[in-house]
């Protein structure tokens, strides 16, 4: 598995709808599980839920900037 590009995909999905990020947000791990649709150990959903938060957390900054600057 590639992780950035799932880590790519999961965090789209999640930005573009409002339930799942809702989920996510509340409880990561479970939601990740949904989405993936495979049993990963602990360890690894909690990896990949950091990497999540991360990115979803530094597209909300650069779309921020963005309409600061008036870019968007």
């Amino acid at each position: 598995m590639d992780i950035k590009k799932k880590i790519e995909e999961l965090a789209e999905k999640i930005k573009n709808d409002s339930d799942l990020r809702e989920g996510f947000l509340k409880e990561p791990i479970p939601t990740l599980e949904k989405l993936l649709g495979v049993d990963l150990p602990e360890e690894q959903l909690k990896q990949l839920a950091e990497g999540l938060k991360a990115k979803i957390n530094l597209d909300k900054a650069g779309d921020f900037i963005g309409g600061l600057l008036g870019k968007k």
